[in-house]
Formats: C-alpha cells, structure tokens, sequence
C-alpha cells in the first residue's frame, strides 16, 4: 500500500488510520467506502463536447458531496485532493468520482444540476493544505476522548460516536446518537470553549453511525452499509419467519443493533418458493389419525408432520405426498398412514469426503493405545501355552481304532481345563475303587498307543521339519523375550 498511515512505527507497531477495514486517507487507491467504479474512463467523448464539470468529492468515513469547478478550467481526475468550499472557511477532500458516471450519482441521489448544495471547487490542495488538514485530522481522537466527558458530566443520555474536523481546522462536526430529544445548548457551549472552533452537533441513526465508522459483521466480511448499500430499506421480524429462522435477537441483531439488512436480500425467492406450499395450519386426515405441521424444508420440498396424539414421532413427507393427501381430504377421501409415505421417500447418500489421496484417517489417534508391559505377558502367557500344548499328549491325534471313553479326573485335563478339576475329583470318589482301578488300566493301555503312534510320527521327514520348526519359534522367543526384559 502507498499510503504512509498503514505503516509501522519504529517499535514494529502498525500505525493504521482508524478506518475500520478500509483507507480513511484515500491515498491506497482500494477499499474505498461506498467506491464507485468508473466503467466510462476508458472512453472518448465525441467531438466537440466539454466534460461534465461537477465532481463528487468524499471526506471522512464515506461522506460524499457534488461540487462544481465553475468558470475555472481545473484539469481535475479522480484521487485528486481538492479544497473546496465550507461553511465557513474551506474544506479538503479527495475526488472520488469525475466525468458522466456523476450525471448517474446526482440523479440517483435526486440532486439538480444548478441545485444550491452544489458547491465550488477554489484549487487543487498545495501542501500547506494538506499539512493543516492532517494536524486537524491528528486532534480528531484527543476532541471525542474530552467530548465524552463533557456529555457524562452535563447527564446528557446521548452518544457521541465521531468527531469530524474542517479542512482549515476551524469547525469540527459532533455525530451522536439519541433514543429522544436532547437539549443540548449548554453541551455547544462547553466545547466551544474547551476547543476554541466553530461546534456543529448532527445526529445520525443507528444504522447511519455503523456505516460511518464501519467494521466487520458476523459472515466475516465488510458491513454492507459501509461498502455499497446505500438506501436503509425497513426490516421485519416477519422476514426471518419466511426464511425458517430462529427469532433469536443475538443472531438476527446486526452491528447497529437493528435487525440485519441482509434478511431482506433473499426474502423474494424464498417468497416464491413459499407459493407453492400449503398452510401451516392445515391437518391432514389419515386412516391412523389426524396429522399437524412441524417444519419444512423450502428448497428440498420436505415437510414434517406429526399425529396429534403421537407427537414424539415425526415423518417426513414430500410436498407432492402432502398435496396428494389434501386433495383426499377435499374429496372426503382418507389418506394412507404417514409411515407409508416415508416409506416411499428413497433417500440419496451424498459422499461428503472421499480419501482419494490415500491418507490417514483423522480418527487415527483417538483410541489409546495399550501399554506395552500388557503386551509382554500376553506373549508370554502364549508361549507358555504352547509349550505345555505340545508336551501334553491329550494334544495329539486319536487313534481312529481307539474308544471314546469319558473324560473323567485325569492328569490330561490339568494343564487345559483348571476349572474342571474340582468336578473330575467328584466323580473319582463318587466310583467305585473296582470301577477306578480298571478306568486306570484303560488310560495305561490308551497311553502307551498314543505314544507308539507318535513315534511312528515322528519317524517320517515332514514331521522332523515340524519339529525343527517348532524348536526354532521356542528359541526366537525366549530371546526376544529376554531382550525386551533387558531394555525395561
């Protein structure tokens, strides 16, 4: 930016010029108040014709006059600062818009050519213009910090929210704001001579004081007031209830304090889109019973309703399948059950975010993880039952010519089911000692088949190499166990 107000001090510290978001100087060439962009300066007047020799010049926070250079033949363009007639004295602005787009200005303003309130040109600004300007722009801040005290001590119920001075330094202009009458003579009095200038108080409205000292609303961008909008149009309650809002002051209450003009911006399509539903307070008549209105949704075409003696269920119903239903109704005709007709309402799974790129999930992180000592007994737990599963021979394969004989106290039950000792124990001193000894006798045979099966088992190749294999797991974890002890 050129200009010199929006650079930093010594300290690192932004100067800035107070303008809120935009360049109170004018001298940055953007982000003007109320900005008009000159879409005629690239084109030629034809032959013969004299430019329009009225310009419309802007002061502080967006305030804007026409003025008229007169007999003088100024080459004036626009950015040009300018001294122009005041009331009294003279004042310094800088030209915001020059050629046929000010015919377009005046008429929209409604301003007559040879109008009274279009006032002279004298010159172009010279520098000791422009320094006594900057020194009374300078005393701007300090006048309102001692105005508002003034007005705190006379009791006045009023609010004094700018102070605008001359060019020349000889008039300040007090903006305020007040909900009634003010009596404010002695109030003139008191700053007239604590100031030593010309006082001159104007009250403003609340939306007029926010678009003069402008700011940032709650989309995150500029107030439209202190940009573009110009003309304050009314603003009702009634025009959130057509948009489906929450009539919540906090949300719906602008930086004025009003209700938002942006309520008004798409009242019309949603008044057209509004045409084609049926009233709020019509009840439709089904065979289950009578059903009222909850909500819609306007451009989805959805409403809700509910049966008057079930009314924590809602259903969802189209607006075809609400007019279907009243042209029953109109034909003393009942309408289907509501869960038949959102039944009927195929609903469409949009994919908001597809992992297109491959990467990791956002909830990656939110589980814990365990801690690693959990870890550690676990795997020792099952190296731990993989030895014992390979030493206990209940373990092997069946002889396929062996018995099915209940399982009944024996030693092989130990090492696999603990809980089922105490029932095995049971049973042993519920038999008979006859019974025991030849139950023995059985398990001694069964014993020395198995192991006879497995030694033929183990004799052939592949059931060495499983038996190498195994060894070799038992030794990788031993010593991978005995490292991780190390490092704890």
């Amino acid at each position: 930016m050129g200009c010199s107000s929006c650079s930093t001090n010594k300290n690192g510290v932004p100067k800035g010029c107070k303008s809120n978001g935009n360049c109170g100087t004018g001298s940055c060439g953007s982000g003007n108040k109320l900005a008009v962009f000159d879409w005629l300066s690239n084109m030629t007047l034809p032959t013969g014709e004299a430019p329009f020799n009225i310009y419309e010049v802007r002061f502080k926070n967006g305030r804007k006059h026409f003025y008229k250079t007169g007999e003088k033949k100024l080459s004036i363009s626009m950015g040009d600062v300018v001294a122009v007639e005041g009331n009294p004295g003279h004042d310094i602005g800088v030209v915001s818009l020059a050629g046929e787009l000010v015919k377009v200005q005046m008429k929209k303003r409604k301003v007559a050519l040879d109008s009274p309130d279009v006032k002279k040109i004298y010159r172009k600004a010279s520098q000791k213009d422009i320094d006594v300007w900057n020194t009374a722009r300078d005393r701007e801040l300090e006048t309102q910090r001692k105005g508002r005290e003034i007005i705190s001590r006379l009791g006045l119920k009023m609010k004094l929210s700018d102070v605008e001075f001359q060019g020349d330094g000889n008039k300040a202009t007090f903006y305020y704001t007040a909900d009634d009458r003010v009596d404010f003579r002695q109030l003139i009095r008191d700053l007239a001579s604590a100031f030593s200038i010309r006082v001159e108080m104007k009250q403003v409205g609340m939306r007029q004081e926010a678009a003069r000292l402008g700011g940032i609303g709650s989309c995150g961008r500029e107030l439209c007031c202190s940009t573009w909008l110009t003309d304050f149009r009314k603003v009702n309650t009634a025009a959130a209830r057509y948009q489906q809002l929450s009539l919540n002051p906090l949300k719906l209450a602008g930086q004025c304090g009003k209700l938002k003009c942006c309520l008004n911006f798409e009242l019309d399509s949603y008044l057209d889109a509004l045409s084609h539903f049926p009233k709020q307070d019509v009840v439709l008549k089904t065979e289950k019973g009578d059903a009222i209105f909850v909500k819609m949704d306007i451009f989805k075409k959805l409403i809700w309703y509910t049966y008057k003696e079930e009314k924590f269920k809602w259903y969802k119903l189209s607006l075809e399948q609400v007019t279907e239903i009243i042209d029953l109704n109109e034909n003393d005709e009942l309408g289907s059950p509501l869960e038949d007709y959102e039944a009927e309402i195929a609903e469409e799974t949009k994919i908001d975010f597809e992992n297109v790129v491959g990467q990791d999930s956002l909830t990656r992180f939110d589980t814990p993880k365990k801690p690693k000592r959990n870890r550690n007994r676990n795997r020792k737990r099952n190296a731990n039952q993989k030895k014992s599963g390979n030493n206990n021979p209940s373990n092997k394969k069946k002889n396929p010519n062996q018995k099915n004989t209940p399982k009944q106290g024996g030693q092989n039950n130990k090492s696999n089911k603990p809980s089922g000792q105490n029932q095995n124990k049971k049973n042993t001193n519920k038999q008979n000692p006859k019974q025991g000894q030849g139950q023995k006798q059985n398990q001694k045979q069964n014993q020395g088949q198995k192991q006879g099966q497995g030694q033929k088992q183990n004799s052939s190749p592949s059931n060495k190499k499983q038996n190498n294999q195994r060894r070799n797991k038992r030794r990788n974890s031993g010593n991978n166990n005995n490292a991780q002890k190390n490092k704890q």
